[in-house]
């Protein structure tokens, strides 16, 4: 699953990296601790979180996961858009709360 086909699924927000939506997609991990998601998320799984400023990108490249999604309507800080473009890791957005859009995730790449 790509990217792009989760964006479209979930009625996902672009808020920056729209030239990097080719990535692949395993799944999710979900967690608002930089090092809860160091330590534990994996390559692949797209991060749903609250975390708005721009440490989050240097976790997200360090785990290589392909983007990031903020929940509740959160908006990403200038700083944090300019270095998802830098590093080519989409940040992407939803009004829904996290148990909403994390049960959402998990249908769309486990339908049969």
């Amino acid at each position: 699953m790509k990217t792009i086909d989760i964006i479209k699924a979930l009625d996902l927000k672009i808020y920056s990296g729209s030239n990097f939506l080719d990535k692949d997609v395993s799944g999710g991990y979900v967690s608002d601790l930089l090092s809860d998601v160091m330590g534990n998320a994996q390559e692949g799984q797209i991060w749903i979180t609250l975390q708005t400023h721009k440490n989050i990108m240097a976790v997200a490249s360090l785990k290589d996961l392909p983007a990031i999604i903020l929940v509740k309507d959160m908006k990403p800080d200038a700083d944090t858009i300019l270095k998802s473009e830098e590093e080519g890791l989409p940040i992407l957005g939803t009004d829904l709360d996290t148990y909403t859009i994390c049960g959402h995730l998990y249908q769309y790449l486990n339908r049969k």
